[in-house]
């Protein structure tokens, strides 16, 4: 292969990466609870999975020494053509730096069709001191990979279907912790 052609094949991985839009929004402004809410945004493939596996929200812990077994979320989350259960469940595995959804659904398989919103709904979980800590500390974006539930499976056939973010930043809830702590040292 010639060096043009590899040059227009890497031009073309970078633009499906950066017109990936976001799909998912975190929301950690309330101590030990995370609610997750789609945005509308469409997906960048289509892909199918069972909902047992669901999908995985890469690279969201910054180590992979944290687990969770958090049980079902409340709220109706799920992929836009599937219908919602009502009970999300989020999994963290210690070998993985990322946080999979799964179990959203009725329906099984589940999947989203390229260029078709990919999810609806928002669900909410109430997680541990621990849990709640390693998510402020962890990063604010990340890529959402569909048919995977640890990191392992990103490299076994995982489809990228878009973006996460958290709103507001943890980085902004500190600010916002010491300004309040700043506040009330005044106000005495």
């Amino acid at each position: 292969m010639n060096m043009n052609v590899l040059a227009v094949v890497a031009a073309t991985g970078l633009a499906s990466v950066a017109s990936a839009q976001v799909l998912l929004e975190f929301d950690l402004s309330v101590t030990d609870q995370i609610t997750i809410t789609s945005t509308g945004g469409l997906s960048a493939a289509s892909a199918s999975a069972s909902n047992f596996t669901g999908f995985l929200l890469a690279d969201f812990f910054n180590d992979s020494s944290f687990s969770s077994g958090t049980g079902s979320g409340t709220g109706d989350l799920t992929t836009f053509s599937n219908p919602s259960d009502g009970s999300p469940s989020l999994f963290s595995n210690a070998t993985s730096f990322g946080l999979n959804i799964w179990s959203f659904s009725t329906d099984s398989p589940v999947d989203v069709t390229a260029g078709s919103q990919a999810f609806t709904g928002s669900a909410t979980w109430t997680v541990g001191a621990a849990e709640y800590a390693a998510m402020l500390a962890g990063n604010t974006s990340g890529d959402i990979y569909f048919g995977a539930d640890t990191d392992d499976d990103i490299a076994a056939g995982a489809v990228f279907i878009g973006t996460y973010r958290v709103v507001p930043a943890p980085s902004a809830l500190a600010l916002l912790g010491l300004g309040g702590i700043v506040a009330g040292r005044r106000r005495r």
